[in-house]
């Protein structure tokens, strides 16, 4: 794709991905809480809050290329990444091909357990590893940057009145943007929204979201993930940055 600057259009075109497996379980909790899948309830409440400014579509893993095609990552300006249990399934070439266009400029939103995908580590540079404990423990999230554009809108604090919980330490690099810190009863706190930037893309991580609850439905949830959107929308799109010979002279040519 040739690199070139990106105008101010709308609509945002989102894909929402999620590796769609809980919600296929017999019998699954998850499929319950979400009948069209989180990748659905996801779509369903970006669209009811950016109506008109999106045109929103979903990927699953089990799709052909995970539903990542080179022409759907291309026409993506934000991707969202739902992962749990299969991140070991995600193909090298579709990892690095959607490395590539957040390098090249596509805005990303990493969602709870995709801290772990194939992706994101690779995004980091770390092991994104964390203290966890599933028991339904209320999360409180405090907002510490309330003048930034993820913020706005949002309660502070957001509580989850159940949720899967996240601690402390959280292998990451140090954050461009520290959001959203959450606590939980048994004393721990966690990094829960954060944000870098990588080449010409923008990346935004968002842990609450465990399948085990409707967190997804959420209003309040809907409008973090509608703002983190707006803010990941590319102002660029082309290929990663790459070392380029110049010959003697070059400069001259061009004055």
């Amino acid at each position: 794709m040739t690199a070139a600057p990106l105008m101010n259009t709308a609509p945002l075109r989102v894909t929402v991905w999620n590796e769609n497996r809980h919600e296929n379980y017999p019998d699954s909790l998850t499929a319950k809480l979400y009948p069209t899948g989180m990748h659905g309830a996801i779509a369903a409440g970006l669209t009811s809050l950016l109506g008109a400014e999106v045109e929103v579509r979903t990927a699953t893993l089990d799709e052909p290329e995970h539903g990542l095609p080179q022409s759907v990552v291309d026409s993506t300006d934000v991707l969202l990444w739902w992962g749990h249990e299969a991140h070991p399934e995600v193909r090298d070439e579709v990892v690095d091909r959607v490395y590539d266009a957040v390098l090249g400029g596509m805005g990303i939103i990493v969602l709870h357990s995709g801290h772990y995908s194939k992706l994101f580590k690779k995004l980091m540079g770390t092991s994104c590893s964390l203290r966890w404990r599933n028991d339904g423990d209320r999360e409180v999230v405090w907002t510490v940057d309330p003048t930034h554009p993820i913020a706005q809108g949002v309660p502070d604090p957001l509580v989850i009145e159940a949720q899967e919980m996240y601690g402390e330490f959280f292998d990451i690099p140090t954050p461009d943007e520290l959001i959203f810190i959450s606590s939980f009863s048994g004393g721990e706190v966690f990094r829960s929204g954060a944000t870098w930037t990588r080449g010409h893309g923008r990346v935004f991580y968002f842990s609450p979201g465990d399948q085990e609850y409707p967190v997804y439905h959420d209003p309040s949830i809907h409008r973090v993930l509608a703002n983190g959107v707006q803010w990941a929308a590319p102002t660029r799109r082309g290929p990663a940055l790459d070392a380029t010979f110049h010959p003697r002279g070059w400069f001259d040519s061009t004055n």
